[in-house]
């Protein structure tokens, strides 16, 4: 089974969801600051050349708790005043909290998705193409937002995307990147699945299995292997098998285009970060963290394994500790002082919102309801949320809309801004 297979089939238990995720559009929203602008904080050197997009000063008008409508003039009056932007959403990086954080605001903002044209993804694994894009919805005259997991085409994002749009993406750290994406992925992807297959008779786990001879279960010409060895790496598009010498021209062109790589293990700094080059407060980029396995799901890795696994994953160690080096070049811009003050701001702003919206945390997906229950995979356990009572109507709504899972908070979007389901992906 491939990937292609998994998002065709996502989208038949996802309709037994939808009628419950059009309530949503009844639910009150929070309304957006006006006239806000936003500040490109680029690095040194040679980032100072790059070229930094147009302020808006556009004013936003306020939420009015009512759905969005479908016509030109409904989204005339809803201006955005943050720029366009895309997120190369990577692989289990913590990139569905921060797919989150858009989702909302780009929802409150009556913001236009970028979406692809079928299912949840653009035609992933495959390198993005204009052509994956769902059309522009009546009234819109550009896309504002785009979200969805793709394999970087940066030429072909560029055709779709408006000229001064802002490009962020999240890396992790290689050796947990890769753990997570194993224990995600292991009945998805063929070589994990083949290492799965063979630990069954060793007494071993599958990654153990797996680590001790990864060129035994790896085809590279396997589409489905891509997520198998350098993931990040093959999600940003660059060759993930081997170094060659267009690697350095690569994460040069990289650097020139995106204007904040976030890093997964100063997350909080990044969302000041992301909030200062958007003109955002802490409210807008509280969040929670989404899409998180059960803790027993998770493998521990002794120091052999952490080789093993970074070994095998060089080229992800060179892209984070590269980005990584370039993510601290921004914080001193920015202030490291008043980066840490702003950290704490974030952090009890964030603090408060999950007071006010959690009854229960990592609740196992067995008693969440169809609308907060994330999607699950055969290998891994994927705990959410249970939304807190006695809430008001707008509470309840914004609450909801943080613990949304990916699939649905997709599925809700798409049905407003289109006015129809989502399509299937087309039969091979």
């Amino acid at each position: 089974m491939g990937l292609r297979w998994l998002w065709r089939h996502r989208v038949s238990a996802l309709l037994l969801v939808l009628a419950l995720l059009l309530l949503l559009t009844l639910l009150a929203t929070h309304s957006l600051q006006t006239n806000r602008t936003y500040e490109l904080r680029p690095t040194a050197d040679r980032r100072n050349q790059r070229r930094a997009p147009e302020k808006h000063t556009s004013t936003l008008t306020p939420n009015t708790h009512q759905p969005l409508k479908h016509t030109t003039t409904a989204r005339a009056e809803r201006q955005r005043s943050h720029p366009p932007l895309v997120f190369l959403k990577t692989h289990r990086t913590g990139s569905s909290t921060v797919q989150n954080i858009l989702f909302r605001l780009g929802e409150r903002e009556g913001a236009t998705f970028a979406f692809p044209s079928h299912t949840y993804q653009f035609n992933y694994p495959d390198r993005f193409r204009a052509a994956f894009v769902d059309e522009l919805p009546e009234g819109s005259s550009q896309f504002n937002v785009l979200c969805s997991h793709m394999r970087l085409d940066l030429r072909e994002v560029r055709k779709v995307m408006p000229q001064n749009t802002v490009f962020i993406t999240l890396l992790r750290d290689p050796i947990k990147t890769f753990e997570s994406v194993f224990g995600y992925y292991t009945s998805i992807t063929p070589a994990f699945f083949s290492a799965h297959r063979a630990a069954a008779n060793q007494g071993k786990s599958a990654l153990s299995v797996f680590l001790d001879s990864p060129e035994t279960f790896w085809d590279p010409k396997e589409p489905g292997n891509g997520l198998a060895k350098n993931p990040m790496s093959f999600d940003l598009g660059l060759n993930n098998q081997k170094w060659n010498g267009s690697w350095p021209e690569d994460l040069a062109q990289l650097e020139e285009a995106f204007h904040l790589v976030m890093i997964a293990e100063h997350f909080d700094e990044s969302l000041v970060l992301l909030g200062a080059l958007l003109g955002l407060e802490h409210p807008d980029v509280a969040y929670l963290r989404l899409n998180a396995r059960a803790g027993n799901c998770v493998t521990e890795l002794d120091e052999n394994m952490r080789e093993k696994v970074r070994s095998w994953n060089m080229l992800d160690t060179l892209l984070y500790d590269f980005f990584e080096q370039v993510f601290w070049e921004k914080a001193a811009q920015f202030g490291l002082e008043r980066l840490k003050t702003e950290v704490a701001r974030l952090r009890a702003s964030t603090m408060k919102m999950q007071q006010k919206c959690v009854s229960r945390a990592e609740v196992p997906p067995g008693e969440l309801e169809d609308l907060l229950r994330p999607w699950q995979t055969e290998t891994a356990t994927i705990v959410g949320y249970e939304v807190r009572g006695n809430l008001s109507l707008q509470d309840q709504g914004f609450c909801v809309r943080m613990m949304l899972p990916e699939l649905q908070y997709h599925s809700h979007l798409y049905f407003k801004q289109y006015g129809r389901d989502m399509r299937a992906a087309p039969a091979d």
